[in-house]
């Protein structure tokens, strides 16, 4: 692959590298010819709003509201599992182990393989080391900690999915990185070996070791830097072994491409889903925990029992105006109606999900309550939604 060079603005000197590369020459030639790549830039199918018109002013007063800025956050501290050799000197019994470190970062152990999708260690999901949003739980291991990865997986360029000091520390590693389309600039200007390096298109894949990884459509955007949004492709993954399969959804809206991607690769022992960072704001471009649940629904081929689903993109960073606990209690009703298997571990707690640990609500105990207090758990069958949700 040709080389890239760093983004250009009007800065250019005080250009943090974090901002990442301007892909060119052939890699810029390959992203052209993208069905997705329409009037140089990338687009979703259909016509996806980032934010809603009229948005700005009472999205201020929102984040501005003092109960409700007391509720973006966890009271106490957020109990984290920190692996031990135990936990992985052997492997997993099924075939198939599962670590969620928080927000997006997944490790997953398939089929004698690890695949680690969009791992960030960062103490912020910034551009800048001293602002923007900060961790509201420590990483439950270091890079170094990591029993050795195969496979490290990018959904897109957003800075709480791909993260500089993250890849840094894993560009010596050995692993294989699949991004999708433009991405690699970036990993190779952070050191990344371009022979390391797999860039895939929409219902592109690759094989890494017995196992084969896809790039499926989401509903979202990229940007990075100053440059416009749409510079580099975003994706979900599907990765398949032997004996087992699943799906990492990245950031997306709901859409119908969900029971497309089950159908053509479907059902999966596990599906990874974002439910967190959602808003009435900006509703094409994050699910809520319902259309998160309907999203895994759609993945397992209209069955939702079938697997687990695994939540992600919450819990970590504090970067929409609903409440911190919101996220995981919606999302455990939604699988209680739907009859899921969900499974909310701990942030660095591995499980197989063939044997799945029973739902848990682990996070009232640091959270700041609804005004009418927490809903019993298990939910009746009866019980109104809207009583699950906290208070905003």
């Amino acid at each position: 692959m040709t080389a890239s060079r760093p983004r250009p603005t009007r800065l250019t000197a005080l250009r943090p590298a974090s901002f990442g590369a301007e892909p060119t020459g052939e890699r810029l030639a390959r992203m052209r010819r993208s069905p997705q790549f329409v009037d140089g830039q990338f687009r979703n199918p259909a016509p996806t709003r980032q934010l809603l018109r009229g948005a700005a002013l009472p999205m201020a007063r929102t984040q501005l509201h003092r109960e409700g800025r007391l509720r973006r956050a966890p009271v106490g501290r957020i109990p984290v599992h920190r692996p031990t050799a135990e936990d992985w000197g052997r492997p997993p019994a099924s075939g198939l182990r599962l670590t969620w470190t928080g927000h997006s970062s997944v490790l997953a152990e398939i089929d004698g393989r690890r695949v680690l999708f969009d791992p960030v260690w960062g103490e912020r999901c910034s551009p800048f080391g001293w602002a923007g949003p900060k961790r509201l739980h420590p990483v439950p291991m270091e890079l170094a900690e990591l029993p050795p990865v195969d496979v490290v997986v990018i959904s897109h360029d957003h800075y709480d999915h791909l993260d500089m000091p993250t890849i840094k520390g894993l560009a010596d590693s050995g692993a294989v990185f699949v991004v999708p389309l433009g991405i690699g600039a970036d990993l190779e200007f952070w050191g990344v070996p371009a022979a390391r390096i797999t860039e895939l298109d929409w219902h592109e894949s690759t094989r890494v070791g017995g196992l084969t990884l896809t790039a499926t459509p989401a509903q979202h955007f990229c940007g990075r830097g100053l440059r416009g949004p749409q510079h580099t492709l975003w994706a979900s993954w599907v990765v398949a072994g032997p004996e087992h399969r699943v799906y990492h959804s990245g950031d997306t809206g709901y859409f119908s491409g969900f029971a497309e991607i089950g159908a053509a690769h479907g059902p999966f022992d596990a599906t990874m889903i974002q439910i967190g960072a959602y808003s009435d704001f900006w509703p094409d471009i994050h699910m809520t925990p319902e259309e998160g649940m309907r999203a895994h629904r759609d993945l397992q081929q209209g069955d939702p029992s079938v697997g687990v689903m695994v939540p992600i993109h919450w819990g970590t960073f504090n970067l929409a105006p609903h409440p911190w606990a919101e996220p995981g209690e919606r999302t455990l009703y939604a699988g209680h109606r739907a009859g899921a298997g969900v499974v909310t571990p701990v942030p660095g707690k591995p499980f197989e999900p063939a044997d799945p640990p029973a739902p848990y609500p682990w996070w009232r105990a640091v959270a700041v309550p609804p005004a009418h207090g927490w809903p019993a758990w298990p939910p009746v069958p009866s019980a109104d939604r809207q009583e699950l949700v906290a208070e905003r």
